[in-house]
């Protein structure tokens, strides 16, 4: 029995309690926010302590894993603290903020020799899955270029409702909070990229300090190119999430709202009959906005099988979060210096 604590009893820390709680081989052991309501309505709620202090809570016995669902600024502080008192971490994305903070969790992680998990849901998608499958075996022929279209609505009432969302330093942006995902899958189907160019903007929420709207171009380390198009100024509700992948012997395109809908396959010696292809979980429904596919009982499984030893591959570790990170600041500097910007950043 994994034992599980989860520091953050928000929207998201309440979907990681009711996977747990709903887990015959984990068990929820205590929960944690500096909002006392918030800590006290979660603990009635999943019938187990809370504490105010996440140091209180890391310090003590008897808890394998720190579930992290507060604020992007605070990953990193949560993530050390529980490293030095040999607890296992499970991140929600962002992994952090900057390269530095990424770079300082993974050390520490290491040094400690305690796993690093982060949450890259997306992954699970079957859409997602069975694409990866087939660019890795190399059915897509060599890849030339990836689309991605993510046309999303968060209202300002969104940006209202939390304190830290908006800001530079607990939020970070759109691409952080809620555009992450598609980066990583851009990487990790397309594989690694050797040059940003990018244009950020904020056209529709002038109360926050963040872009709520961005195009960046992609070159790959294969030669190939990318596009991704994405903004949170969608009138009324999400319109897609799309990832439209081309290659010389084979075309896909992933739709839907959340890369959770196959739209087009066409691959030399992989037919797919798209439609009775697996249906993907649904989305993370939040009062005002929904999130994407919720597959954390995937995410929340593989950690428990890697600490059982049931398996010995996490599915996104600490470096894999990593690479999302570095990617995000290169899109910020080239949008800031108005330049090509090469990976990998070097400062």
């Amino acid at each position: 029995m994994i034992k599980f604590a989860v520091v953050g009893c928000g929207k998201i820390g309440d979907r990681h309690c009711s996977i747990i709680k709903n887990m015959s081989d984990a068990d929820l052991v205590a929960v944690c926010d500096i909002k006392e309501d918030r800590a006290l309505y979660f603990s009635k709620k999943f019938e187990c302590p809370f504490f105010l202090d996440y140091k209180e809570l890391i310090v003590k016995k008897g808890i394998d894993v720190i579930n992290i669902c507060v604020p992007n600024g605070l990953h990193k502080d949560v993530t050390i603290f529980s490293a030095k008192n040999g607890k296992h971490i499970l991140c929600e994305k962002p992994m952090a903020i900057t390269i530095k903070e990424a770079d300082e969790m993974i050390l520490e992680c290491e040094k400690n020799k305690v796993h690093l998990f982060v949450v890259k849901q997306n992954r699970f998608n079957p859409q997602i899955v069975v694409l990866k499958d087939a660019v890795s075996r190399g059915m897509l022929g060599k890849l030339y270029m990836i689309n991605c279209s993510v046309m999303w609505n968060r209202r300002n009432e969104y940006y209202q409702e939390e304190e830290w969302r908006g800001t530079k330093e607990m939020d970070g942006g759109a691409l952080l909070t809620q555009f992450s995902h598609f980066i990583d899958l851009i990487q990790w189907i397309g594989g690694p990229i050797k040059s940003i160019k990018a244009n950020l903007f904020n056209f529709n929420h002038p109360s926050i300090k963040i872009e709520d709207t961005g195009v960046v171009i992609f070159k790959f380390e294969n030669g190939g190119t990318g596009v991704l198009s994405y903004t949170t100024c969608v009138y009324n509700s999400n319109m897609e999430g799309t990832l439209t992948v081309l290659g010389t012997k084979g075309s896909v395109k992933i739709g839907g709202q959340y890369v959770n809908k196959i739209e087009y396959w066409n691959v030399e010696g992989y037919p797919l009959d798209i439609n009775n292809f697996e249906r993907c979980a649904p989305p993370n429904i939040y009062p005002g906005y929904q999130g994407t596919s919720s597959n954390h009982d995937m995410v929340i499984q593989n950690v428990v099988d890697c600490l059982s030893g049931i398996c010995k591959e996490i599915a996104t570790d600490g470096r894999d979060g990593r690479k999302s990170i570095e990617i995000i600041q290169a899109i910020f500097k080239s949008s800031e210096l108005n330049e090509e910007v090469f990976l990998p950043l070097l400062d």
